[in-house]
């Protein structure tokens, strides 16, 4: 089964500048994405999209392939993940008569993200009848539906018409978030649909220490404090 690897990696950044390249714990922060996918077992190819040489640079020397620089239009600030990933797919398909069965789509800002986790995710992605899987987090129960408010005319009232009877922690239902980390999906679902996800989307789960997105400077320096506990663990 060919499972190809995509790292997603425009160049401009607007919270932190050259985000996809600046560094945590020694090393460019795509390069803790490269490295995952290429200790995967399920993995294929790894290659890198992007419109900025630096990055694609930085990605060759970790081991990542760069076959096309990725068009100006698909880097601007509101251009969606699918029209990239099928951007990437159908080049392959042009240039190198390459197509693979499904594809992980790996967003560099989550850098804890191992091998493992991929692999974990692939194994419960190929064993079932979904066309698209993605990873998830548990919301804490007091960032749930059932516990969140909204104002209207200065007022809180409840988002939700969960029972204040039920509201302590061990009734709240579990609710999910997307964490970002993995997306999957299979060849067929990624080019005829219209969105990220298929007809039948599956999760799999991940531990919130492990699911922090790299969006803002504070996110890299809590990343560098899990990667430093984790190694001294």
């Amino acid at each position: 089964m060919k499972i190809l690897a995509l790292i997603p990696a425009r160049g401009g950044s607007k919270g932190i500048p050259n985000k996809n390249i600046t560094f945590l714990a020694g090393k460019p922060l795509i390069a803790h994405t490269i490295e995952a996918a290429l200790g995967s077992q399920w993995v294929d190819r790894v290659i890198v999209s992007s419109d900025s040489e630096n990055i694609l640079a930085v990605s060759r020397e970790f081991g990542a392939e760069t076959p096309f620089t990725r068009p100006d239009e698909l880097a601007q600030d509101t251009t969606p993940a699918l029209p990239v990933i099928q951007h990437a797919v159908l080049w392959l398909e042009e240039h190198e008569q390459y197509v693979p069965d499904a594809i992980i789509l790996l967003q560099p800002t989550s850098p804890l993200r191992t091998p493992r986790h991929i692999d974990e995710a692939m194994t419960l992605f190929t064993q079932s009848e979904a066309d698209s899987l993605v990873s998830t987090v548990p919301i804490p129960h007091n960032y749930s539906p059932a516990s969140a408010m909204k104002l209207e005319e200065g007022r809180l009232v409840a988002v939700t018409d969960y029972p204040e009877t039920d509201n302590l922690r061990q009734k709240k239902p579990t609710y999910y978030a997307r964490n970002g980390a993995i997306y999957a999906f299979t060849t067929q679902c990624l080019l005829e649909k219209d969105s990220l996800y298929g007809d039948t989307t599956i999760g799999y789960e991940m531990a919130r220490d492990v699911s922090t997105d790299i969006d803002e400077p504070f996110d890299l320096e809590l990343c560098e404090w899990l990667m430093n506990r984790a190694a001294v663990s």
